[in-house]
C-alpha cells in the first residue's frame, strides 16, 4: 500500500503588455537536442530609479533558473557600453561571450527594454510595460517572458504564480496555511488561517481560482472553491462520503474529482455553472487524481482496479479506460502537461519516490529525480518546468523543488518555511 499522502488521505475516506516588436533577426535554440548549451544573455543595468535596479536583480535571477538562458555578468564594461536608448557596444559584449544583450529603463510603474542580437548587430525585440507603481517585479517579469520567448521560441513562465500548503510547528502539530507566492518565491501572502487542515489546492488553468481540500475538527473533508483576487471562498457541494483531489477543466468551467462511497472511490465531473454532478467512473476500486488532457477530451488517472496504483487514460466523458504505465512499481498523480506532450507523474518503488514524464500513451518514460520523498509533480504554464515537493526524512519538512522537463537543473523554491502541494498557475497576463 502507497504510503503517499494522498493514500493516506483515500485511507481515511475509506474511513496590460504591449505586443513585442517583430524580430529582425536572431536564432531559436534546440531545446530538444542532446548536446545542449544555454544561450549566453549579458543583462545590462537597467536604469531609472530604484525600480531600475530591482527590475536588473530579477530579470538575471530569472534566467539563472531557466535553464535554456545563461545570464553573463557585464558589470565590468561599465554604464556607457549599454546605454538604453541607443545601440550598445556590441563588440564589447561579443569579448564576454554574450550572443544576446537586454538594455532598458525603469521608473514608477513602467519599464522599457531591447534585446539585441550580439551576431548580426540588430535589435531583435523590445517593448514597454505598465503597470501599478509597486509592480516592479512583475514588470520585470513580463520583460524576462518576452526575452525568454525570442529566444528560446517558446512561452514564457515567469509572469506566474504558485499555490502551495505553508507548514509550521513541530511534525506532529504541523499548521498548514493554503499560501500563494510568485513562481520565484516573492511575494508570499497566505489565503487561509492556519485553523483547519488544507491539502491538495488546484489552479484553474484560465482564471485565477483555486481548488482545495479542507478539514476542521471532526467534519468530514469539503472542497472548496477561492479566488485569490478577492479571497471569496465557496463550498462546491455537499457530496455524500468525502470529496477529494479536484482538478478544473481547461476552460475552467468544471471541476473533476474524486468522491468516496465506502470502500470504492470513482470519478465525477462537476459543472461550476449548474453544479450538477456527472459519474464518470464505475467500478469497485479506488480512482482518483483525476486530469483533464489540455483539449478536454481526455482525462488521466490513477487507479488500482488492477491490483495496484497505476495510470489510465479515458475519455473525458468517461467510458473505457486503458492503463499506460507499465515501468514497475506504484504510479500516482498523473498531471498532463499544458503542451498535450507529457504526463508527469510520482513513481513509487525499491524504497524511492521518483518524479518522471511520459508521453500520452505511456511510451518514452524518464525519470526527472528520485529520492527518500518526491511527490506531486505540477506543470509550468509553459509545460517545460515542474515544481513537486520533496521530504528528505531526518525529522525535517517538506520542501518545494523546480525541475526542467529534461532534468537538466534541480533548484529549491525559496519558500518562508515547509511547503508541499505546489499548484502552479497561469501566466498572469
Amino acid at each position: 500500500m502507497s504510503t503517499t499522502r494522498r493514500r493516506a488521505l483515500e485511507l481515511m475516506a475509506a474511513a496590460a503588455a504591449t505586443p513585442i516588436l517583430p524580430a529582425s533577426a536572431g536564432r531559436l535554440i534546440e531545446l530538444k537536442g542532446g548536446a545542449f548549451q544555454p544561450t549566453n544573455v549579458a543583462v545590462a543595468p537597467f536604469v531609472g530609479d530604484e525600480s531600475a535596479r530591482l527590475a536588473t536583480s530579477v530579470i538575471v535571477n530569472n534566467f539563472k533558473r531557466s535553464v535554456f538562458l545563461n545570464p553573463i555578468d557585464s558589470s565590468s564594461l561599465g554604464p556607457s557600453a549599454a546605454p538604453p536608448d541607443a545601440v550598445p557596444n556590441l563588440e564589447a559584449f561579443r569579448r564576454l561571450s554574450a550572443q544576446y544583450v537586454v538594455t532598458g529603463r525603469a521608473q514608477g510603474g513602467q519599464i522599457a527594454f531591447r534585446l539585441f542580437d550580439v551576431t548580426t548587430g540588430q535589435q531583435v525585440a523590445g517593448t514597454q510595460f505598465t503597470a501599478d507603481a509597486g509592480s516592479a517585479r512583475r514588470l520585470a517579469h513580463l520583460v524576462s517572458d518576452a526575452v525568454f520567448t525570442r529566444i528560446t521560441g517558446e512561452k514564457g513562465f515567469f509572469d506566474s504564480r504558485v499555490v502551495f500548503v505553508d507548514e509550521s510547528g513541530p511534525k506532529n502539530q504541523r499548521r498548514k496555511r493554503l499560501a500563494i507566492m510568485d513562481q520565484d518565491g516573492a511575494n508570499v501572502h497566505y489565503l487561509t488561517r492556519g485553523d483547519e487542515l488544507v491539502v491538495t489546492p488546484r489552479f484553474s488553468p484560465s482564471t485565477q481560482d483555486v481548488t482545495y481540500m479542507a478539514m476542521a475538527g471532526e467534519g468530514d473533508p469539503k472542497v472548496f472553491l477561492l479566488n485569490v483576487g478577492s479571497g471569496e471562498r465557496e463550498p462546491l457541494g455537499d457530496f455524500p462520503g468525502m470529496a477529494f483531489a479536484p482538478r478544473f477543466s481547461p476552460d475552467g468551467s468544471k471541476v473533476v474529482m474524486s468522491l468516496s462511497g465506502g470502500s470504492e472511490t470513482n470519478l465525477y465531473s462537476l459543472d461550476l455553472n449548474s453544479r450538477r454532478t456527472t459519474r464518470l467512473t464505475d467500478t469497485a476500486a479506488i480512482d482518483t487524481a483525476p486530469c483533464y488532457s489540455p483539449d478536454g477530451s481526455k482525462i488521466v488517472f490513477e487507479s488500482d482496479r488492477g491490483g495496484s496504483q497505476q495510470i489510465y487514460v479515458m475519455s473525458a466523458q468517461g467510458g473505457n479506460a486503458k492503463r499506460i504505465s507499465f515501468g514497475g512499481g506504484r504510479y500516482s498523480t498523473p498531471v498532463w502537461s499544458p503542451k498535450g506532450d507529457y504526463i508527469a507523474f510520482t513513481r513509487q518503488g525499491s524504497g524511492n519516490f521518483a518524479i518522471g514524464v511520459m508521453k500520452t500513451d505511456g511510451s518514452g518514460e524518464r525519470i526527472l529525480t528520485e529520492g527518500f520523498h518526491n511527490e506531486g509533480p505540477t506543470w509550468a504554464p509553459n509545460g517545460l518546468f515542474l515544481m513537486f515537493f520533496r521530504d528528505s526524512g531526518g525529522g525535517g519538512g517538506p520542501k518545494i523543488f523546480m525541475v526542467d522537463v529534461f532534468g537538466r537543473s534541480e533548484t529549491q523554491a525559496p519558500t518562508p518555511g515547509y511547503a508541499s502541494d505546489p499548484a502552479w498557475g497561469p501566466l498572469q497576463g
